[in-house]
């Protein structure tokens, strides 16, 4: 009863390790020992390094104020994404110092508050 408790319990943990968001900042790069498999990078996007080549393809440096990574990404933006955002990409590596982005997640930080929320709280506070 005991082990398959156990069994239970380790498969459990490790799928919720497959759902943590892991990435590596520009500056540990070099610390990847296998950068050929898929990968997560992130960092703040760069102000005025965004360009767009095409409708739905970008590129754009993200920094953690000490190294830089361009990112290549094809796809829809998520909508929080703009220059000085925190943002997660999932990829491969081009060459050393670009990376070919499949997913982007953008990150906001712990003030964020929907919109419609603040208009309500906004509206709220008048007399």
């Amino acid at each position: 009863m005991l082990s398959l408790c156990s069994i239970g319990v380790y498969f459990i943990l490790s799928n919720l390790n497959d759902n943590i968001v892991f990435f590596y900042p520009p500056s540990e790069i070099s610390k990847i020992e296998n950068n050929r498999g898929k990968v997560r990078v992130g960092g703040i996007v760069k102000n005025g390094s965004i360009t767009r080549e095409t409708d739905n393809k970008i590129r754009f440096i993200i920094t953690d104020y000490s190294e830089e990574l361009e990112i290549i990404y094809q796809g829809i933006l998520p909508a929080l994404f703009r220059e000085g955002q925190g943002i997660v990409a999932e990829g491969n590596f081009k060459l050393p110092k670009s990376f070919l982005a499949i997913k982007l997640l953008a990150k906001h930080d712990e003030n964020y508050m929907p919109p419609q929320i603040k208009r309500h709280l906004d509206n709220s506070k008048e007399p």
